[in-house]
């Protein structure tokens, strides 16, 4: 492997902990319904768990509640189940072959709570990227160990890898920011 594929592949995997980090804050509630709130959850249908999109259709009735409608009436009663044991702490209602799920509003201590969610998963994004920082500049220590690469070229790439992790965890902490921003709106 050389500088420039170590430097390749750790952009790639700083994006994908920044795509983490994305689809982390992007279950976490603000009390508006958004149908991605429910992509996580796996429904029973037929004796294998698949996603809750596959067996239905999922969207929003208004801006406060979300609308799942699933393909089989008798799906109706295994979606609402899956939905009301998932860790998002919804409580669906059936209404005719529509299962509404209506966002409970936040309290401004639960706001708070989620406000510290988001800095913690903004601060575990960081540390993996650190990471891939720390593997990298490890990488290109082992190329000048092994007299591949010259001290220059290694300080080249040293500094290449730190303005990598630099973006990334500005755009790590740009994205926490709006989040909080979004989970303080009332």
């Amino acid at each position: 492997m050389n500088v420039a594929e170590i430097q390749k592949t750790t952009e790639q995997k700083m994006l994908k902990s920044v795509d983490a980090l994305k689809a982390d804050l992007s279950k976490i509630r603000t009390g508006r319904a958004h149908t991605g709130l429910l992509d996580h959850i796996q429904v029973d249908y037929y004796g294998s768990m698949v996603p809750l999109s596959q067996v239905s259709q999922v969207g929003l009735g208004d801006a406060r509640t979300i609308t799942v409608q699933p393909w089989e009436k008798k799906m109706i009663p295994v979606v609402e189940k899956a939905i009301r044991e998932s860790d998002l702490g919804l409580n669906p209602a059936t209404t005719g072959d529509i299962v509404r799920v209506p966002m409970p509003v936040l309290t401004e201590q639960r706001r708070k709570e989620l406000v510290n969610v988001v800095k913690h998963e903004g601060e575990a994004a960081k540390v993996a990227i650190r990471n891939l920082r720390r593997d990298a500049n490890h990488h290109v220590k082992e190329l000048l160990k092994a007299k591949t690469i010259s001290e220059d070229d290694d300080r080249r790439a040293e500094e290449t890898v730190q303005k990598l992790t630099d973006r990334f965890v500005g755009e790590v902490d740009k994205i926490v920011a709006d989040k909080e921003k979004e989970v303080l709106t009332v």
